[in-house]
């Protein structure tokens, strides 16, 4: 787990004026943190597509948001991300929670090279964490992990990475957020 102020401070250090997302489990803490208050305004949507497309209008109107969705949603928002923040070159980061990335490095050891269908259909491996890393790759969307709090350099780099490319960049969060101070601090 990784303590949701961490996340938030950083996210402030990086001066994001809008967190626009769905929160899920993985979530829960940072936006339930971020609802109580913050210097950034919380806009959450019904549909992960619609956390892109408000991005992109908040982006226009000159704020610097940033979307936050668990992995699942990700792949439901493809066209959104690809018809308006690719293509409008957004510099926008998102912050996408892994949903399954334990149990996949638990049962595999690793992220896979190749899919199949039967690596695809086994139970003890949720099958959006197989799909995950090789759609962001075939989106031409750059990523990294953010498994612990000593990766939080990672998320800075990825504000910087976007506004360089001029598109989107993705932070993949592994692990929880926690509401606990003693969370994983390094």
């Amino acid at each position: 787990m990784i303590a949701a102020s961490l996340l938030r401070d950083e996210l402030e250090a990086q001066g994001v004026t809008d967190v626009v997302g769905l929160p899920d489990n993985a979530s829960a803490a940072l936006f339930a943190l971020l609802e109580a208050g913050s210097r950034m305004r919380l806009r959450t949507v019904t549909r992960e597509g619609e956390a892109f497309a408000l991005a992109a209008g908040l982006w226009l109107g000159g704020a610097r948001p940033m979307v936050l969705i668990q992995n699942t949603g990700l792949l439901e928002s493809g066209d959104a991300l690809r018809g308006t923040v690719q293509r409008m070159r957004i510099p926008l980061v998102g912050l996408i929670t892994y949903r399954g990335y334990s149990s996949m490095m638990r049962a595999l050891g690793s992220v896979p090279d190749t899919l199949d269908p039967a690596l695809l259909g086994r139970a003890d491996v949720d099958s959006v964490a197989l799909l995950t890393e090789p759609t962001l790759q075939a989106w031409g969307v750059p990523f990294q992990r953010l498994e612990r709090a000593a990766d939080l350099p990672r998320l800075r780099a990825a504000f910087a990475h976007s506004e360089e490319r001029q598109s989107p960049v993705a932070v993949l969060l592994t692990c929880h957020t926690s509401a606990e101070a003693h969370a994983d601090q390094g």
